[in-house]
């Protein structure tokens, strides 16, 4: 099945809502409006996001689906509602499952520097 175009020329930003204020191994995160959820859960293609974590803080992330430790989450740094800084980092995502209409991403550990 063909994804939707992305990059330069397609790109556009899904809205990922998160359950906690911070990702850690095994926080979830379920990305709305994507076109063909249970398309990208087999095979998921990169997509720009807008992580809204549960204080209501909001920030851009990656995903990237292709290289060679699968695909990754890349977050930069951001402060949480109470004040406190979070380093950027990427991360690991373990699975991919469709809820809904919703895409529900399990974030693993983090990716190796």
């Amino acid at each position: 099945m063909p994804h939707p175009p992305t990059g330069p020329t397609g790109a556009e930003t899904f809205l990922a809502v998160c359950g906690h204020t911070h990702l850690f191994p095994g926080a979830r995160c379920r990305i709305q409006g994507l076109p063909g959820p249970g398309a990208f859960t087999e095979g998921p293609w990169p997509v720009e996001l807008a992580l809204r974590f549960s204080d209501d803080v909001e920030t851009d992330a990656a995903l990237r689906t292709v290289g060679p430790m699968g695909p990754v989450l890349t977050v930069p740094a951001y402060v949480t509602g109470a004040g406190t800084p979070v380093d950027g980092r990427t991360w690991l995502v373990r699975e991919f499952s469709r809820r809904g209409d919703e895409v529900e991403l399990t974030i693993g550990g983090h990716a190796p520097a």
